[in-house]
């Protein structure tokens, strides 16, 4: 039976080297057969590579976007303004040392900048292109089991049944799934609401 992602929404962000270490040999499901990685300034785009036959070649597959942004990482566990001595502490030889007076000692911790990939947004924005969607949002999951910050929340259907999808900071949590639905507002259509409802909690 078909697979379809409802809804999505995501927070995570990873080092942009650690997401060209992942797939580098990743654990790609039946449908995708490899993964191509484009970087657009500060766009960076995970395409899927649709496995022989599977699609048309000209029909544009699933692909994860996400932001490059820059962070500052300390290198060492040191307070930022640790407290040196003060103006009459005492030297080697017990002394005051008066060369010091009136001065603040500035100690800069050492730090890097590092690009960091940021898959923020709900499934338009973050999960784009119907062709290989839900198999590729299990490559997000398996992204995502990777990051130690952001979570990333979803509701699926997969054989006919719907799945609740939570994991933080890289770790699968519980959750939970409720559908409302009141037929007063849905009328003769029926059906669920899929955006206005929220199902995990």
């Amino acid at each position: 039976m078909t697979s379809h992602v409802y809804t999505l929404h995501s927070t995570l962000e990873l080092p942009l080297e650690d997401v060209h270490d992942y797939f580098e040999d990743p654990d790609l499901p039946a449908e995708i057969e490899d993964i191509e990685i484009t970087r657009r300034n500060n766009t960076l785009i995970v395409s899927a590579v649709a496995a022989e036959d599977t699609i048309s070649k000209y029909t544009p597959t699933a692909q994860l976007k996400a932001s490059v942004t820059e962070n500052r990482i300390y290198l060492d566990e040191e307070e930022e303004d640790e407290e040196g001595p003060g103006p009459m502490g005492g030297g080697p030889s017990g002394g005051p040392q008066w060369g010091a007076f009136g001065q603040e000692e500035e100690m800069e911790r050492p730090s890097e900048l590092v690009e960091y990939a940021c898959f923020k947004g709900d499934r338009e924005t973050v999960l784009q292109n119907t062709a290989l969607q839900y198999p590729m949002f299990e490559v997000l999951c398996g992204l995502a089991k990777q990051c130690e910050k952001g979570s990333l929340t979803a509701v699926t259907a997969r054989d006919g049944q719907l799945e609740a999808t939570r994991i933080v900071d890289g770790e699968e949590r519980a959750a939970t799934l409720e559908v409302v639905e009141d037929p007063r507002e849905n009328g003769e259509g029926g059906g669920v609401n899929w955006r206005d409802n929220k199902f995990i909690s």
